[in-house]
């Protein structure tokens, strides 16, 4: 059995924010992370097999979660959910979104 904790970052797009978590945690031991987008024109589009692959999803908005709890409700059974109220306004790997994931994602990991 794993003892890996696997983390799915969602947002829209893929392109920015939830790339950016994803490459922020990508090398921390323990944890494997992916990163997905809920609209159709993602770089990678979020699928069932991302959900039933996580442990713990986190969203970028609540206007993700709702997205989420819509259109994937079976795939999402009771894994936590948490949306870690960051707006669509960074660039990739932008040092104010970096410091932001860094100091709030980890408090959810406990």
């Amino acid at each position: 059995m794993s003892t890996m904790k696997k983390l799915l970052f969602i947002c829209s797009r893929n392109k920015w924010r939830s790339p950016t978590a994803e490459q922020v945690f990508s090398l921390a031991e323990g944890l494997e992370v992916r990163s997905a987008g809920l609209d159709k024109n993602a770089v990678n589009v979020l699928s069932s097999d991302d959900l039933e692959w996580a442990d713990v999803i986190f969203v970028m908005e609540q206007t993700h979660r709702t997205k989420l709890s819509k259109k994937y409700r079976p795939f999402i059974g009771g894994k936590r959910i948490i949306c870690l109220n960051i707006p669509d306004d960074y660039d990739f790997m932008d040092p104010a979104l970096v410091q932001k994931l860094k100091t709030v994602v980890p408090g959810h990991l406990g």
